[in-house]
């Protein structure tokens, strides 16, 4: 797993982030981890080829909000979207990992072992849930 130095555009990043994100929020957030110390993005190359990215916020110092996750299509269902969580978890000292998704991606989280807590529908047809990770 590398940092990405964002420097300049990055295509593919940016087609993965869509991924996770409104594809008009993608220049905005992609924009934010160039310019926000707390923000960090990091990849995972397959053969070559940038396969997923995972986006953080780190609140505090024990603290961390995935702010973007996302693995191509072709490569999910492999662990890599799991691998880049327990990244995470072993090179920071943070204690909770938090997310905010949607009911497509809950399941996703609560296999790893996230608690999941209902936010409703938090906008109009769109059911969010806030997931937890405690980092043992």
């Amino acid at each position: 797993m590398k940092e990405i130095t964002l420097t300049m555009v990055n295509p593919t990043i940016k087609k993965l982030l869509s991924y996770a994100t409104l594809e008009e929020k993608v220049d905005g957030e992609y924009k934010k981890y160039t310019c926000l110390p707390s923000r960090k993005l990091y990849s995972i190359e397959v053969n070559g080829d940038t396969v997923s990215c995972i986006g953080v916020e780190f609140l505090n110092a024990k603290e961390a909000v995935i702010k973007h996750i996302a693995v191509l299509p072709k490569e999910r269902g492999k662990g890599i979207g799991s691998s880049m969580i327990r990244f995470l978890c072993k090179n920071y000292d943070i204690h909770s990992i938090f997310a905010e998704t949607d009911k497509e991606a809950v399941n996703f989280y609560s296999k790893f072992g996230f608690q999941i807590t209902s936010l409703g529908e938090k906008y109009p047809g769109v059911k969010r849930f806030l997931c937890e990770f405690k980092v043992q």
